[in-house]
């Protein structure tokens, strides 16, 4: 299946319901459970009722993350007047090639484990999840790019509570946007589960079928591949600008591949010896020097 780069704005009302509201409070260094207050009816009664649920010793956060999530409310309700979050997505005709993805023509060179859990485990590679080129069978895989403005971020840049909770949101909403541009190219796009029907707590659990690694996840741990997604999809079309250490600007940005394989899973590639930072350094077509300082925590 290929396609050509298609471009997508959302709304932020479109996204408040796709953001996992667990990581914008551990932004704030709260607990999981409190982000439980994202589930409840705003009405008084249900806030009191979910109050309730806390220890006296407890109860002091509870009330704080209720007050934080009821300000972040308000403040997307101003991104949703002035801000918009824009994404984009290509699907390729690919195969894999060992530990290299082969995607409408060009070579992604990824990273396989060098350790595994269980004795039985096999050691992965994101390329595990397409069809090998050796097959004669073209399979595909997903390129994506989401983005949020920083229109209200310059706006409250001398108040330092309301622009790092602008921050925050907007590092949601790219999120939030990857996810369910995820849903509609599973749906619709490429539609290999049209009859998906999952609750939003299920979305935000990823109980559908593939993945979307980005960059940065720990099967996908090099930021410099954002190089290679930007040669596949032409990110400064969403007003994605990278600098010379594949950072995304804005910062509240992410890019990353899409696989559909039923029995994909997300892994860490965790440690990698020199052997194997030479060989993925050979298959880039790049300097060993230059790539360590990507892999610094990968490194045995």
């Amino acid at each position: 299946m290929r396609t050509a780069s298609t471009v997508i704005i959302y709304s932020v009302h479109e996204l408040v319901d796709y953001i996992n509201w667990i990581y914008f409070f551990h932004a704030w260094g709260f607990q999981p459970r409190f982000a439980s207050i994202a589930d409840i009816h705003e009405c008084d009664a249900c806030r009191a009722g979910w109050l309730a649920g806390f220890s006296s010793a407890d109860l002091p956060k509870a009330t704080e993350a209720m007050r934080l999530y009821q300000e972040a409310r308000c403040m997307l309700r101003l991104l949703d007047e002035s801000c918009r979050v824009k994404a984009i997505y290509r699907l390729m005709d690919a195969n894999s090639d060992g530990d290299d993805l082969l995607m409408d023509g060009k070579r992604f060179p990824l990273l396989r484990q060098q350790a595994r859990q269980q004795d039985e485990d096999p050691y992965l590679c994101l390329s595990d999840y397409v069809r090998p080129l050796s097959q004669g069978v073209t399979d595909t895989v997903g390129a994506f790019a989401t983005s949020a403005e920083e229109t209200l971020e310059k706006q409250f840049v001398c108040d330092s509570y309301k622009h790092l909770l602008v921050q925050v949101l907007d590092e949601r909403l790219a999120e939030a946007a990857a996810e369910k541009l995820h849903e509609t190219i599973r749906k619709e796009v490429w539609g290999y589960a049209k009859d998906e029907c999952l609750t939003r707590r299920q979305l935000l659990n990823e109980e559908y079928q593939g993945i979307r690694p980005a960059v940065g996840y720990p099967s996908l741990p090099d930021l410099s591949v954002t190089f290679l997604l930007d040669e596949l999809m032409d990110m400064k079309r969403i007003g994605i600008r990278l600098t010379e250490n594949g950072m995304m600007q804005p910062h509240a940005s992410v890019c990353g591949l899409m696989f559909a394989h039923p029995q994909a899973r997300y892994f860490s590639v965790g440690k990698i010896d020199e052997r194997q930072l030479a060989d993925y350094a050979a298959r880039r077509g790049m300097d060993v020097g230059f790539l360590r300082k990507f892999l610094t925590t990968n490194l045995q």
